[in-house]
Parts: C-alpha cells; structure tokens; sequence
C-alpha cells in the first residue's frame, strides 16, 4: 500500500463536452438582427438612422465585422433599445444557442441513445 492519501486510482472528471461558443461578434450580430427583425424594421432603415451604412451594419448582423462600442451604442439608439438590452439578448443567443426565442424544450421523457 503506498504511503500516500489513496488518490493513486482516481481519475479527475472531464467537463461535459459542449458545442463551442460563437465569436462574440457573431453573437451580438445575431442579437442585433433578432432585434431588428422583431421590430419589422429593415437594415437599410436602421442603418441610415444609425449614420452606418446598410452594407456594414449587414456585415455586423452576418458576424463578419466587430463594431465598435460607438456603432453599437448608435445601432442601439435606431433599434430604441440599450445597450444593456443588446448584452442580455447577446447573453440569451450565447447560451440558447441559435434555438429560436419561442422554441420550448422538448416536454415529457426525452429518450436517449446508450
């Protein structure tokens, strides 16, 4: 028997295997368009309101470009939201996942393969 605690047959736990997160810019593109979708409002509507053209504030939605705090806070003031409201809805699509927001959970037994 070794002298030390008994921990020489412990394996340590592995963290569950999860989907990666997207780029932040992705995630708050996509809350930016969900946003703008829910609101009926076009990106060329939004973009002319904010003082971004319709082609950059596309690239922001499409997560191909990082705005700046500024073009935020300015896509924020056209959608009439804050900017704490663009962080929760981005908090929501990090960890929903691009799941709709009206999609439920499966309700009842969920059976699963061994």
């Amino acid at each position: 028997m070794s002298a030390d605690s008994g921990t020489d047959n412990v394996v340590p736990m592995r963290p569950h295997a999860r989907a990666p997160e997207p780029p932040l810019r992705t995630a708050i593109g996509q809350a930016l368009r969900e946003v703008r979708t829910a609101q009926r409002r076009t990106l060329s509507d939004v973009a002319e309101d904010a003082g971004v053209s319709m082609q950059y504030l596309s690239e922001i939605e499409r997560g191909r470009k990082e705005a700046s705090s500024e073009i935020l806070q300015a896509v924020c003031g056209s959608l009439r939201i804050r900017l704490s409201d663009l962080l929760a809805q981005t908090h929501r699509v990090l960890t929903v996942g691009s799941r709709p927001m009206s999609a439920r959970p499966p309700r009842g037994p969920v059976l699963m393969a061994a």
